[in-house]
């Protein structure tokens, strides 16, 4: 786990403060916070600044135990509620601050030895050091209750005054009655009363009596049970110190020990294992630990021998020299202009937005809503645009084309096996996106359409339909100049399971390449939102994508692995191998799906290496050095307060004329949520799902009409809505029913003629 090095603690007379890890929870681990040393409290603050009116939490040393656990680890504990697992930087550094902590605990004792010599009466804040704030408020605190409790046996003794005074006014009242000389029952009963008041009297002094004697034996033996508690803590604190001692000598035999059989390992596999380490870090300790808990990798990579270098030097010099041309090309090729059309260079590009108003500060807990939606489909949940960000579920479809030029270069590439290395890429990239939003994309109207023309700056163009409302699905087609097709239809299923909500996408993705006809396929991994309940929310992505190659047989295995705490590895990592129609690889693909992406070309792999966790062997691949794939693009600046978009993003909702009736800019309530006007944008987000509603009721209606007076087929659909621009099909590919782009929307937008569009908005 990457740590920032925090600077060393400085002593500033008896105060030593300075920055530690200290450990929060198996979601954020070790968080880093400043920590001050005084008068024998060690208090902590998350920054500098909390000094003067925040504190988070203090631990007195006197009642403290410290003890070490590595190199860099130790724990400090009162024995009670309060238990602090710090890690410093270094280990000279967590030395210091035992030595520190040490002195601080050893002045204590010394003051509080001092306190008992003197004579003072015994009180419990004598286990408070150096007469701080702290200490002066417990000391007053614990008087306060002394005298309470002194008070109380005061007033217990004017009890047992007035009941003996009472009780005796009582028996000489019985004894009177008694000299009357009373006969039978009524003699009996007086005689019964006088024996249980003499009871209660004898009864109410022992009590008193009882009182009295636990005050006094509690003040005459407290100081002889504070001395003996001290000489208990003065022993276990010479005990840990042995201890300690022992601990670095057996971590030091221990690393010396593993450090000569490693480089023993070394010589017996020389020319089979890659480099190996002479001595183990305290850090590999840790992760050793964690080893077991973690999904093993399914293959192992190691540089390959020179002599594939030279054996396939022009091969190999011949493939980079292809790859880098195409790169080349690709990069001076004017992206503004259509080679198709000459006449566009002279067409000056639109210049797009760069900023959106700051998203408002309203608070909303998210949980009042979400704990009624457990186990349910949120798609069918209506949710105040709180929870939303200022773009549809189509925009964001269409946001898969950041990345764009990956299939541009994909295109121009002569082999099938390169090629499938860019669209794996492509795949990747299109999660980079989510990793700061949490935000949810509006749920298109039926009929919501939204395009996406950016043919003069990249060459591409995309239309999506909303095409169904229950379930929701969304059609989605994009063509560019430069030799690539891209379909898709997404089902997007949810649900939420209390602490975590999991997005599902359902379907797949398709991507023809005109020149070579390659045809390739994938579905989407599952996407999950943590801390519904509290916290920061975040996104992870986890799953496997196949991609297939339908011309070639080709095949592209990608594994994104979920998060984990225990996991050594670099967090939403992504691995994968691509293979040839005979399962033999060719490169290997690893990256992150929030960073980057890189490849390596294998040169020879082999069935060898560590055991999987089911005893399998893995497979070992020889590979040539990384290069990389893809990178992410930075963020614009202020993202943050623009819920995160990319530069695409913000331009997603940027309103053009000429756009259709039904296209996503247009719509009234995602709009309004854009300028920050949100109560708004409520209330117009209320009447289009009941207009939605009201229409879906009217084409139901209908069909019920239609099936009523015989004029449709049995078992036609209760809904009759068809989609305008795509039309419903069997796939070839999949065999799946999906809906197809059937043309004419860019042909309508050039004759802007819209008059077949229905009027959702």
């Amino acid at each position: 786990m990457s740590e920032p090095k925090s600077p060393t603690p400085t002593p500033a007379g008896d105060t030593y403060k300075g920055w530690v890890f200290k450990w929060t929870n198996y979601i954020k681990g070790y968080q880093r916070r400043w920590f001050v040393l005084s008068n024998g409290l060690l208090s902590y603050y998350r920054t500098q600044a909390e000094m003067g009116h925040t504190c988070r939490g203090t631990i007195n040393l006197a009642t403290a135990v410290i003890s070490v656990d590595d190199a860099c680890n130790f724990v400090i504990s009162n024995g009670g509620a309060q238990t602090y697992h710090l890690k410093a930087s270094s280990e000279v550094e967590r030395q210091r601050w035992i030595t520190a902590l040490e002195l601080a605990k050893a002045k204590a004792a010394r003051m509080q030895a001092e306190s008992d010599d003197s004579g003072d009466d015994f009180s419990p804040s004598s286990l408070q050091v150096g007469g701080g704030q702290g200490g002066g408020h417990q000391n007053s605190e614990v008087q306060s209750t002394l005298r309470t409790l002194g008070s109380k046996v005061e007033d217990l003794s004017t009890c047992n005054d007035l009941i003996s005074k009472h009780g005796s006014a009582l028996q000489r009242s019985l004894s009177e009655l008694d000299g009357l000389r009373l006969t039978g029952e009524a003699g009996d009963k007086i005689r019964q009363v006088t024996e249980r008041a003499t009871l209660f009297r004898i009864t109410s002094n022992a009590m008193i009596n009882a009182c009295r004697d636990f005050l006094s034996l509690a003040q005459s033996h407290s100081k002889r049970w504070q001395k003996a508690l001290q000489a208990e803590r003065d022993q276990r604190v010479r005990l840990e110190e042995a201890l300690e001692q022992l601990a670095k000598q057996h971590n030091h035999l221990e690393r010396a020990f593993r450090g000569a059989a490693q480089a023993h390992a070394i010589v017996d596999n020389k020319g089979t294992a890659g480099p190996g380490k002479g001595e183990a870090s305290d850090e590999d300790d840790e992760n050793e630990f964690f080893d077991a808990m973690e999904d093993a990798p399914e293959f192992i990579t190691v540089p390959a021998d020179p002599q594939f270098h030279k054996r396939s030097s022009s091969n190999v010099s011949g493939l980079n020299t292809d790859m880098c041309a195409d790169d080349q090309s690709l990069n001076e090729e004017p992206l503004a202009m259509n080679q198709e059309s000459p006449s566009q260079e002279l067409v000056p590009l639109r210049k797009r937005r760069t900023r959106i108003p700051d998203k408002p500060n309203y608070s909303l807990n998210l949980w009042s809503i979400m704990k009624n939606c457990i186990g349910k489909d949120l798609s069918k949940i209506p949710m105040p645009v709180n929870f939303n960000e200022p773009i549809s579920m189509l925009q964001r479809l269409s946001e898969d084309l950041e990345y764009h030029e990956l299939l541009d270069k994909a295109a121009k590439c002569h082999s099938s096996l390169e090629q499938m290395c860019y669209v794996a890429a492509f795949c990747v990239s299109a999660y980079s996106t989510t990793v700061y939003r949490t935000g949810k994309p509006f749920n298109p109207l039926l009929g919501e359409t939204y395009e996406l023309d950016r043919r003069r700056e990249s060459g591409y163009r995309s239309l999506c339909e909303q095409v169904s409302h229950h379930p929701p699905a969304a059609a989605h087609h994009a063509i560019s100049d430069r030799g690539w097709t891209l379909r898709q239809e997404i089902t997007v299923a949810s649900k939420f399971r209390g602490k975590y909500l999991s997005i599902m996408p359902l379907g797949t993705i398709h991507a023809i390449f005109e020149k070579s006809n390659n045809h390739y396929t994938w579905k989407k991994v599952t996407t999950t939102v943590h801390n519904i309940i509290v916290g920061k929310l975040w996104i992870d992505q986890s799953g496997e994508i196949d991609i297939i190659n339908h011309t070639t047989g080709d095949r592209c295995h990608l594994k994104f692995a979920p998060y984990s705490y225990f996991s050594r590895d670099v967090a939403r990592k992504v691995t994968g191998v691509v293979m040839d129609k005979d399962g033999k690889a060719h490169y290997v693909l690893s990256g992150t799906w929030d960073e980057k992406m890189e490849f390596s070309r294998v040169m020879q792999s082999s069935r060898g290496g560590e055991n999987g966790t089911e005893g399998k062997q893995k497979t070992v691949y020889q590979t040539l050095k990384a290069r990389e794939l893809w990178k992410r693009n930075p963020l614009p600046d202020g993202a943050e307060s623009m819920y995160y978009f990319t530069a695409l993003a913000l331009t997603l909702n940027e309103p053009e004329e000429g756009v259709a009736p039904t296209d996503s800019r247009r719509r009234p309530d995602q709009r309004l949520m854009e300028d920050g006007r949100w109560e708004e944008a409520n209330g117009e987000k209320q009447r289009l799902e009941e207009k939605q509603r009201s229409a879906r009721r009217e084409r139901e209606r209908e069909a019920a009409s239609q099936r009523a007076s015989g004029q449709s087929e049995d078992g036609a659909p209760h809904d009759s809505h068809k989609a305008l621009w795509f039309e419903s099909c069997e796939d070839q590919i999949t065999g799946e029913q999906v809906h197809i782009y059937k043309g004419g929307y860019w042909e309508t937008k050039e004759l802007g003629s819209w008059e077949g569009c229905p009027d959702i908005f």
